[in-house]
């Protein structure tokens, strides 16, 4: 949510940002609470927890990079623990997609 504050600052009159913080505000009022506190931080690295549907909770360590001259481009780097559950989790993920490439399944 950070980086969708820091857009909309960036440019406060772009109809679809203004559009998506309109929807996020109708449907989640905790959305709504956090928006209309107009906290702004620029997060540049660090750890997240995420719930994937199949292997559950991950827990990832992120940079993020700016390309020198482009601003508007942002790389998010993630990256797992050698050895723990998250890294046996997302390598368990990996193999599923490199199955349905060797199968000759389109990726999606």
């Amino acid at each position: 949510m950070e980086t969708l504050r820091l857009e909309s600052g960036r440019d406060p009159g772009d109809r679809a940002t203004v559009a998506l913080v309109a929807h996020l505000r109708e449907e989640s009022p905790e959305f709504g609470r956090w928006w209309s506190e107009h906290r702004v931080y620029q997060r540049t690295h660090g750890s997240k927890r995420l719930r994937h549907p199949v292997v559950g909770e991950l827990t990832v360590e992120y940079e993020t990079l700016v390309p020198p001259g482009d601003p508007d481009t942002v790389l998010f780097l993630y990256t797992t623990a050698a050895g723990s559950p998250s890294r046996e989790a997302m390598d368990l993920l990996a193999s599923w997609t490199a199955s349905e490439r060797r199968a000759g399944r389109p990726r999606r």
